[in-house]
This record gives C-alpha cells, sequence and structure tokens, in this order.
C-alpha cells in the first residue's frame, strides 16, 4: 500500500480510479477546468494529464515513417495529431491545485526527460508510463530518478521489456510500482483484454498492486477487472463523444464514468471476505430449513413410522439427521399434524441407537 497525495492504492484499499484527460480539452482551459470538476462529482479519485508537446515526441516530418495509416487519427501525422491533442505546459500548476482542492490526486504521464524536469518543479506525487515509452530506458532512468511512485501500462510490452523497465526504476530509485493491463488499441475490444494476465503480473514481477488502463467501449472490462484483483482502473474521461477530440471515441462521459465507478464499489462489496455459515440478512431464511415434523395425528404409544414423520419445511422441529433414529420409537403422548417433532415426545433417547445406526450423530450437530 501507498499513497499518491491524498488517496491511498494497493491491497486492502478501495479501487483507485483515474480519469483520464488526455486530450479531451480540445486545448481549452475552460473545458479542462470543467472535465476536472466532473471528474471530482462522477467519483474519480485522480486525473491525469499527458506531458508533452510536439516537438518533444516526435519530428515535424511529413515523411511516410511519420504518417498515420491506420485507426482514429488516420490520414494525418504524428506532429499533427500532437499539436491538436497536448496539454500545454503552463496550465499544468494551476490544474493541480483545482483537482487537489476537489480532494483529487492529480499526476501525468511525461514523455521524455524534459517533461519530467518540468514536473518536478510542480512536485508531482507519481508518474505514469504509457505503453509506448516502456521501451524507453532514457525515460525510465529519470522518472526512478524522482524517488515517485510509478504506475506502468503493459500495452503490447513482452515479459522480458516488462522486467527490464522494472528493474531500472527499482535499481534507480522508484520505490513503489503499480502494474496496469492495457490493450493499446484505440478502441480495444473486450475480447483483448486478457484480464487472465493480472493475476499473473502479481506473480511474475512482484509490483505493489495492479489494474487496467482500459480503451474499451463500455465498463464491463474494468469492473470484471475488480473480481479478478486490479486494484487501479485509468479510463478516459471527456465531456461529450460529440467534443472534437481525438480521443472522444474511447471514453467515458461524466454519466457513464459514474455508472463505472458505482459498479466498481458495489463489485468490492461483492468480493467481501471468505464467509461461510451465513451471514446476519439470511437468519430469517433459516426457517425455511427442512426439519422432522409429524404430518399424521398421533396418538400416546403409537409407533413413529415413514407415513406419520417426514422431512418438511420450515426447521423447527428436529434435525433431519435424527430420522433413522426417531423411526421405531414410541410417542409418549397425543401429537397434532403440524407439530414440529421434538424429543419431548420420544419414549428413549436417541443417542443409545447411535452404533446401532452406524452414524455419529453428534459429531453432525
Amino acid at each position: 500500500m501507498f499513497s499518491i497525495n491524498r488517496n491511498y492504492i494497493g491491497n486492502g484499499c478501495p479501487t483507485y480510479i483515474i480519469a483520464e484527460i488526455s486530450a479531451n480539452h480540445n486545448q481549452n482551459l475552460g473545458i479542462a477546468r470543467q472535465l476536472i470538476k466532473e471528474a471530482s462529482k462522477s467519483g474519480a479519485n485522480a486525473v491525469k494529464l499527458q506531458t508533452y508537446t510536439p516537438d518533444t515526441i516526435t519530428l515535424d516530418c511529413n515523411n511516410e515513417h511519420f504518417q498515420i495509416k491506420k485507426g482514429p487519427w488516420q490520414g494525418q501525422t504524428l506532429h499533427q495529431l500532437y499539436s491538436k491533442a497536448y496539454t500545454p505546459w503552463d496550465w499544468h500548476s494551476e490544474l493541480k491545485i483545482m483537482a487537489n482542492n476537489l480532494g483529487l490526486d492529480l499526476f501525468t504521464s511525461p514523455f521524455d526527460v524534459s517533461a519530467v524536469d518540468f514536473l518536478e518543479t510542480l512536485d508531482m506525487p507519481a508518474y505514469k508510463i504509457a505503453s509506448c515509452e516502456i521501451t524507453d530506458h532514457i525515460l525510465l532512468r529519470r522518472i526512478a530518478e524522482t524517488q515517485k511512485p510509478v504506475i506502468i501500462s503493459s500495452g503490447m510490452a513482452t515479459k522480458d521489456e516488462l522486467k527490464t523497465a522494472i528493474t531500472i526504476l527499482r535499481n534507480y530509485g522508484t520505490p513503489h510500482i503499480c502494474m496496469l493491463k492495457c490493450t493499446s488499441a484505440y478502441p480495444a475490444k473486450p475480447e483483448d483484454a486478457n484480464l487472465a494476465t493480472l493475476t499473473d503480473m502479481i506473480k511474475n514481477f512482484r509490483v505493489d498492486c495492479i489494474g487496467i488502463s482500459d480503451h474499451t467501449l463500455g465498463i464491463t472490462v474494468p469492473i470484471t477487472s475488480v473480481v479478478l484483483g486490479a486494484k487501479v482502473i485509468e479510463k478516459h474521461f471527456t465531456l461529450s463523444r460529440n467534443s472534437g477530440s481525438p480521443d472522444d471515441a474511447f471514453s467515458l462521459t461524466p454519466n457513464e464514468f459514474k455508472e463505472m465507478v458505482d459498479s466498481v464499489r458495489i463489485a468490492e462489496k461483492c468480493i467481501g471476505t471468505i464467509k461461510y455459515g451465513g451471514v446476519k440478512n439470511e437468519n430469517n431464511t433459516r426457517k425455511f430449513r427442512r426439519s422432522l415434523f409429524v404430518v399424521k395425528d398421533m396418538k400416546k404409544g403409537d409407533t413413529f413410522t415413514e407415513e406419520n414423520i417426514k422431512s418438511i419445511r420450515p426447521g423447527n422441529g428436529l434435525h433431519t439427521k435424527y430420522y433413522w433414529g426417531v423411526l421405531g420409537k414410541k410417542c409418549i403422548k397425543n401429537i397434532k399434524k403440524g407439530t414440529p417433532l421434538n424429543w419431548e415426545f420420544i419414549t428413549e433417547s436417541i443417542m443409545e441407537d447411535i452404533d446401532k445406526y452406524g452414524i455419529n450423530y453428534s459429531m453432525l450437530m
């Protein structure tokens, strides 16, 4: 368990839910502010930014290497896309203060060393490593040197690439690591989530906790991840899927995000603890268990038979385990049909016949 400013992450803590703002502010500071307000209302624990400029993440070049040929951003160059998507650096301080005042953590994904250097002047409480940056060892080392907690998305990384990244982070100072299962498709298909990987991550990488960075269109994948042990959920957050943002198509609106948060909180309660023997709310149902009842009028001296005693609901009579021992015994008083069978009606102690019937009734009580 570790903290990021106002909230704790890890086993024993509620699921830490991150609203990823990404490019959904459309480079409008007013929209960025509104996104943070709505994230707070929707139940998020944190909001996350992305810190880069077009020139720190790529080149202004339109040859074939820099052209996007598939997916939601097809037809643009990388520089053109990032020119629309980046968050102005002079917003960061204001947005961090605003989020903190609303009880939210705010941190970011830096995409190069200059971004980390800048963010350190703002005392960022943690850093997120995006999927595509896992193989940037220069960036990993600089982030580790800050000695801040790190959340890292697995994306397309192989197990060896992830092990190398984790080793770099630990060797250079990262104190806490949370690894998120992530499918780097935009949007991603639920069948590509492969949530079974979550438990394998804990075993193979011995990170503090696990979670999911989800790009599917709904909320089923993140809710399911909680059942499999996810302690962090990151989901893109937009005011409207018609806002014109590059990330609208795989983002949740405020109402959808709140529905996800509420469902996650219910899922957490469902997981509960290991429990046998019933809970308090089941007490009223106990009476519907079966027990032994007298089902025909009986007179003093009659013999208990399969015809006059039966196992039926409710559970007010003797336990059914005594059925075979009671058969053949005499009743010592008149009994009305529908009376729960109990010891006061029987001539001999059932315990005398334990050996005869080959059943240790006392062990079954």
